[in-house]
């Protein structure tokens, strides 16, 4: 790895946590000695890049610092490349169209030597089994998130019963089958999760959502992570008992 690139991703390490980045986790990564860190370090900082910390306490970059966005190497452009395959192949109209464009810029925006990774690309998702057709256009749904309003929905269940909800969504999850709008039901007074391929109808609504939604979602992934606790301790007993 030449040094440049090595410079460029102890800063990408520093930007990926949000604590202290020891020296130790530097070295273990990059797959060099701990004399070539601190020599690095010692680089950065004359560079006035905004690092602050040291030898034995770690290091963390300051929030303000900005460099080219597409000093990207061959491995992060690789990544970004099958990622908006995997979107394109399995979002909506409007985020295949955004993941396509994506890539068309990448490719001109890249250095003429990485092209080829692009182009040329030997990665890409595949998938056995057909995705259901929304009824609805699910960008409406990503619209209702960044704009923290409450989306008015007809569901109907895997029984075929019809329902009519307004929901505050606060994530949408892409598995490899279906995607699941998570939200809080007002009908319901809990938190559920849609099958958007079993929505008929959205409608987008003024109201404002009450909660903040990155609170609705940690509240969401806090009752998650007790029912797996629940399952697992459930899982335990039995084989206990059957053993």
């Amino acid at each position: 790895m030449r040094r440049t690139e090595r410079l460029f991703q102890i800063i990408q390490m520093m930007r990926r946590h949000q604590r202290p980045v020891t020296g130790r986790e530097i070295s273990e990564e990059l797959e060099i000695s701990l004399r070539t860190v601190y020599r690095d370090m010692a680089e950065l900082i004359a560079q006035r890049v905004p690092i602050r910390g040291e030898a034995g306490t770690g290091y963390v970059l300051d929030g303000g610092y900005d460099m080219p966005p597409l000093m990207l190497t061959a491995d992060e452009l690789e990544a970004a490349v099958l990622g908006a395959k995997w979107v394109a192949a399995r979002g909506d109209a409007t985020l295949k169209r955004g993941a396509e464009d994506l890539i068309a810029k990448l490719t001109v925006a890249v250095p003429r030597e990485l092209q080829p990774v692009i182009v040329d690309a030997g990665l890409t998702p595949v998938s056995f089994r057909k995705r259901p057709k929304d009824k609805f256009d699910v960008s409406l749904v990503r619209r209702a998130i960044r704009t923290s309003r409450k989306l008015r929905i007809s569901y109907v269940d895997e029984g075929g019963a019809e329902t009519h909800r307004l929901i505050w969504p606060f994530l949408l999850a892409y598995s490899e089958e279906v995607a699941l709008i998570c939200a809080w039901c007002e009908l319901r007074e809990d938190f559920r999760n849609f099958r958007t391929d079993r929505v008929t109808l959205a409608e987008l609504t003024d109201e404002r959502i009450p909660e903040r939604i990155a609170r609705l979602r940690k509240q969401w992934e806090e009752i998650r992570r007790k029912e797996r606790e629940v399952h697992c301790a459930a899982e335990a007993e039995q084989k206990a008992r059957s053993a």
